[in-house]
């Protein structure tokens, strides 16, 4: 396993893997289809620093079979989303990796091509946009992580975390701006029976809260090092965090009732409309759903293949499959927080002060 790469949040780092990096801004004469070329959009957590991860094998063999090179470019989910709107009219990107709702928000206005990749008839239909907008490349799902050392054992319940022994120990990624972080907040939804009930808990756990964080995956470290006891994640990120970070443990709260809770967060991949390399695009989607790559979600990213048919074995595969022992799943309406995310976290803002 690989830690997960640093977050990149002050500037977007554009890396070019199998050749050195080309603009990908040129007009359609100079990049069109047949360009050995392709810009990748996506959220982080799937490439590592070491160059042993998920995107650095399926991007490192997707060159040697096609001499197609990839471009990438990694920041939070909604900054990949707002990244596209800004460029609508000079269409940069050609494909887009980010997790829900920021998936469906790029596709309800109108930033991607419906396009059903091979391979796509063995993702669940939860997995995947009925029209084709997007498919799930890496099934995820929402964690909380804690500090092993300090803590002989993490928090149950949310009420836990207002304990004053958290104050100024606890962060949460930014809902609207980072994936985990928006994660936070439907799951309190969900958990506290809307969105009232959400922003009347996080309002009150404020006086604990170190304060906004853009990206999930600055906060992995700062528990590793006890600077936070608890902050949020997803299993992905946190799994393959392991070797590097030992002391970051994965943990799910539970509602009042006790029963812990989380629910899927998968990196979902969309054709980006008017792409200046979309048949490129295609090919590479094509690439990361087929049996070989699904294998790797589990054995390099430690997440979960998006195919149905594609079972991993071994330690990583079992070492998942403990961690969601007894962990109640849901299913968020994502139609209602597509519709209703930027009044949610409107809410949340208010209630917060943030």
């Amino acid at each position: 396993m690989n830690a997960r790469p640093r977050p990149l949040t002050a500037a977007l780092t554009v890396l070019a893997l199998g050749g050195s990096l080309a603009a990908c801004s040129g007009s359609s004469a100079q990049s069109g289809g047949d360009a050995k070329e392709i810009t990748v959009y996506s959220a982080d957590g799937l490439k590592a620093e070491d160059g042993k991860g998920f995107y650095d094998q399926a991007f490192q063999d997707f060159t040697a079979a096609t001499g197609i090179k990839v471009n990438y470019v990694e920041g939070g989910s909604g900054e990949m989303v707002q990244r596209l709107l800004r460029e609508k009219s000079n269409t940069k990107a050609d494909l887009v990796v980010t997790l829900p709702p920021f998936i469906q928000s790029a596709a309800s206005q109108g930033l991607l091509e419906n396009y059903r990749p091979a391979g796509s008839d063995k993702v669940a239909d939860g997995d995947k946009d009925p029209a084709g907008a997007w498919t799930s490349v890496v099934k995820n799902y929402l964690c909380f992580i804690y500090n092993s050392k300090e803590l002989d054992t993490p928090p149950k319940t949310w009420d836990d975390l207002l304990d004053g022994r958290y104050r100024n120990k606890l962060q949460y990624s930014t809902p609207g701006v980072a994936g985990d972080g928006t994660a936070v907040l439907i799951k309190a939804m969900h958990d506290f029976g809307g969105i009232q009930g959400a922003t009347d808990f996080l309002g009150r756990l404020q006086k604990n809260n170190v304060g906004p964080s853009s990206s999930t995956g600055q906060l992995a470290p700062k528990v590793e090092k006890g600077e936070l006891l608890v902050a949020n994640g997803d299993v992905q990120m946190n799994f393959a965090n392991r070797p590097a970070m030992p002391h970051q443990a994965i943990w799910f709260p539970a509602a009042k009732d006790g029963r812990p809770s989380t629910f899927s967060l998968p990196y979902a991949a969309g054709l980006v409309k008017n792409g200046p390399h979309q048949e490129n695009a295609k090919k590479l989607l094509d690439h990361l759903l087929t049996q070989e790559v699904q294998q790797q979600a589990t054995t390099l990213a430690g997440g979960f293949p998006a195919r149905t048919d594609v079972t991993p074995g071994g330690e990583n595969a079992a070492g998942l499959s403990r961690l969601l022992d007894g962990v109640e799943l849901f299913t968020p309406d994502w139609n209602d927080i597509d519709a209703n995310l930027k009044s949610y976290v409107g809410a949340w803002k208010q209630a917060t002060g943030s």
